[in-house]
């Protein structure tokens, strides 16, 4: 049953009238046991729900809303391989990415041999790429899933990171990005990854043929040592000069791809056993979603915190703050893994939706988040709920640093809860402002892969509520088909047929 036709559905419409006065303030004067019932242990992560607009009541109606729309069965058909990407036809197993080697049987073994017999070759040659000391610059091309999540995984981990070697990642097809990381380079000591699984995507190719031009150029001849491809596409690579390969398949959404051949650089940066432990945290947290308790889940609780806010309190948006310099990628990663997963305005079934789907999400690290937005979060019109990302333990030794860095997050969530009173009105601080606090004990490869799957599959929750496919992504087809004309116009000059907007654009931004 769809959501808005479920009972649940019309209980939580009229909860949340009732609940317009709610005020975190009270919430905690009134209940004592409000943190320990709102707080939860998953793997390699604690979360504190505490600071949110949601009490008991809330927890257990969206409790039965996934019930009634089937939350659990939808999970379990994507654990047993099952085609949930319905519109195309596909299963969605990045989770199996991270099972141990042998742990699963029937239809499923098949896969995971196989993404095991891809695993050990590329661990290995990764291996060989760290003991090569000539090669000292790792450039990874790609777009998207091949580009957010390995380099928003190498930043994360830089305190793992092996010594002497620099790891670029490039992404845009503005060619100033390419033409900056390619001034600090030297032909003989680079290592360029082409990521592109069906080896034609346009900015990943136009940006691969440049750095092979410049390799050329720079009176690079060896191909096949200094360039290596992630692609399902052998003979394309082949035909460009490259020998190593490293596949995936169509099961491996892009933004979920981090776990495949994709993380071929993040391998290479923190190692095979690094990999490993990146694998191992995110398989922990795959077991927990798939076998906890629905009220004791903690990517159920986040993804239905998530509809509660988006379709019954009207919070369109969600800030991440993750307070962790190496962290800074994170949220544009979220943006993409939870947009255009969750961006959609049909069901599985192609209706229109009369509800909200996906928030925005975006942000900044703390503390520079607190000298910029962090305005409109605390005096602002619009309430939007914040995700603070904190680690215990640093990994630096300088004096008071990262006390005053953790003083600050607990200081912010606090502060937009709490408020403050001034009659002049300029220095009031409304709070009651929503945030949901996340805590590391440390910022490892086993830790931040738990951080990841728990994302990935809050993102799973809100979606299968919902009704949507959050495994396709046509939205960002368009735009691409109608740029292939466009750019012929622009070297043509031809102008006929187009909307009077797009031809007068075209000939202000002519070259010549």
């Amino acid at each position: 049953m769809r959501c808005d036709q479920t009972p649940a559905w019309k209980a939580l419409t009229t909860h949340a009238a009732q609940a317009t006065g709610f005020d975190l303030r009270t919430a905690f004067a009134q209940d004592p046991e409000r943190v320990s019932a709102l707080s939860q242990t998953a793997p390699h992560v604690f979360a504190d729900l505490s600071k949110n607009h949601t009490d008991a009541a809330t927890e257990a109606l969206l409790i039965e809303l996934a019930r009634q729309t089937g939350l659990a069965s939808h999970r379990d058909a994507m654990f047993r391989g099952e085609p949930i990407n319905n519109t195309e036809g596909r299963a969605v197993m990045h989770w199996l990415l991270r099972q141990p080697e042998g742990s699963v049987s029937g239809d499923l073994a098949a896969p995971l041999k196989r993404a095991h017999d891809t695993l050990k070759p590329m661990l290995a040659y990764a291996e060989n790429i760290r003991a090569d000391a000539q090669i000292t610059d790792v450039v990874n091309i790609g777009i998207g899933g091949s580009d957010l999540g390995p380099q928003m995984a190498v930043l994360a981990l830089q305190d793992f990171v092996i010594p002497g070697k620099r790891f670029h990642f490039v992404s845009n097809v503005d060619g100033h990005e390419l033409a900056a990381v390619l001034k600090g380079l030297k032909a003989e000591n680079t290592l360029f990854l082409i990521a592109s699984k069906t080896f034609t995507t346009l900015e990943t190719m136009t940006n691969a043929r440049s750095a092979l031009a410049w390799f050329r150029a720079q009176g690079g001849s060896d191909v096949a040592r200094h360039f290596a491809a992630l692609t399902t596409h052998v003979a394309a690579a082949a035909e460009f000069g490259i020998t190593t390969t490293f596949g995936f398949w169509n099961w491996v959404g892009g933004r979920y791809s981090l776990w495949s051949a994709i993380g071929l650089p993040v391998a290479i940066a923190i190692g095979a056993q690094g990999f490993r432990d990146l694998l191992a945290g995110a398989h922990a947290m795959d077991q927990h979603f798939q076998s906890a308790p629905l009220e004791a889940n903690l990517p159920v609780r986040l993804g239905l915190l998530d509809v509660w806010y988006r379709n019954f309190l009207g919070y369109t948006s969600r800030s991440i703050a993750p307070y962790h310099c190496a962290l800074r990628r994170l949220p544009a990663y979220l943006q993409q893994l939870e947009m255009e997963s969750n961006g959609k305005r049909v069901d599985r079934n192609g209706h229109a939706l009369l509800y909200g789907t996906s928030p925005v999400l975006w942000g900044e690290p703390g503390t520079n988040g607190q000298h910029a937005y962090f305005q409109m979060l605390h005096q602002g019109t619009d309430v939007v709920p914040v995700e603070f990302i904190a680690v215990k333990k640093p990994t630096h030794n300088l004096a008071d640093h990262h006390e005053l860095l953790l003083a600050n997050a607990i200081a912010q969530a606090q502060a937009l809860m709490l408020g403050q009173a001034d009659e002049g009105g300029h220095q009031h601080f409304p709070g009651n402002r929503p945030s949901t606090f996340l805590l590391l004990d440390e910022l490892t490869p086993t830790s931040l892969g738990a951080l990841i799957a728990l994302q990935e599959h809050r993102v799973f929750v809100s979606g299968s509520v919902w009704g949507i496919n959050s495994f396709d992504q046509f939205g960002v087809e368009l735009g691409k088909v109608l740029a292939q004309d466009i750019h012929a116009r622009l070297l043509s000059g031809d102008t006929q047929g187009l909307d009077a907007s797009s031809a007068a654009l075209l000939q202000r931004v002519r070259l010549g």
